[in-house]
């Protein structure tokens, strides 16, 4: 670690959030806190986690990734 603010030292996370607003939540109007909370759950739960496709799995999602090793 090489210190604050330095963002190589979690450049997964920084990527994630990158990903994050760009593909949801730069494109979504949200109303309130609330429902920016539940809308974004629901984005990170529903589709980033299972079913976008991830680099790291060799560009398939973590669905199909699972299938896979079964």
């Amino acid at each position: 670690m090489s210190g604050k603010g330095k963002c190589f030292d979690n450049a997964m996370v920084e990527t994630f959030f990158k990903t994050l607003k760009a593909e949801f939540v730069w494109r979504t109007v949200l109303q309130s806190r609330a429902k920016a909370t539940a809308a974004i759950a629901r984005y990170i739960d529903g589709f980033y986690n299972p079913v976008r496709r991830h680099s790291a799995l060799d560009f398939v999602s973590p669905l199909q990734f699972e299938r896979r090793a079964a």
